[in-house]
């Protein structure tokens, strides 16, 4: 008889397995979209970043185009413009006697002729969207306090702006629209002996600091309050 034989099935190599072809599959799926979500995230940020870069450069083209309008204005004759630093010294045209705020008539003049160049500036498209203020920035010679002084300099910055709504009737005086511009845009402050020249009449001046919105401030509307609001008078 012959014996039985007994034929041993061998099992499928582990490399065979349907298991380890499924791992190997998910593991690159996994990572084909892993390089899909940093594409797209490095895409974003890209963009992000150009557009604030756009914005920076938007902002400063338009700043810089408002202060060369300033500069190359004919009634800036004598002034000087510091189209970097955006500072106008009213130079020889306004000036102080020592101890005193009081503006002389020709320099009263002279502000009201000059003044309507900022508001021209502050009309156009790019003065519209970025400038803030203008700040009068009185300043004083080295003789007496610092006290006396600050006080002494804020007091010939209000003069300064007091001047720009006097001269009603004269051929120099400002309009009531102008006068309005003035309110919303214009704001005083002092220095006391800060930034003294060498010359002590040069020290007792004004200069006008055009401020500009930062890329993330939003222009407020103008304020109905200070439209509907009376000029007053200065004492």
């Amino acid at each position: 008889m012959l014996g039985q034989m007994i034929i041993k099935r061998g099992g499928k190599q582990e490399g065979e397995s349907p298991f380890w072809i499924s791992f190997a599959d998910l593991m690159s799926a996994l990572m084909v979209l892993f390089l899909v979500v940093m594409a797209v995230t490095l895409v974003a940020v890209t963009q992000s970043i150009d557009a604030a870069t756009r914005t920076q450069i938007e902002r400063s083209q338009a700043i810089s185009k408002v202060m060369a309008m300033i500069a190359r204005d004919p009634r800036s004759k004598g002034v000087g413009v510091d189209q970097q630093n955006y500072r106008i010294d009213l130079g020889k045209e306004v000036r102080f006697d020592s101890n005193s705020y009081v503006i002389h008539a020709n320099a009263g003049e002279f502000l009201r002729t000059y003044v309507p160049v900022l508001l021209k500036a502050k009309d156009t498209p790019e003065g519209a969207r970025w400038m803030r203020s203008v700040v009068v920035e009185g300043f004083t010679d080295e003789d007496g306090t610092y006290l006396y002084n600050l006080q002494l300099s804020l007091e010939r910055s209000r003069s300064v702006v007091c001047s720009l709504f006097e001269g009603v009737g004269g051929k120099d005086a400002l309009t009531a629209e102008q006068l309005r511009g003035v309110q919303e845009l214009f704001l005083v402050g002092g220095y006391s002996f800060n930034s003294i020249k060498k010359d002590k009449a040069e020290s007792r001046r004004v200069e006008f600091r055009v401020d500009f919105w930062g890329i993330d401030e939003v222009t407020p509307s103008p304020s109905e309050v200070l439209r509907g609001k009376e000029f007053g008078k200065c004492y």
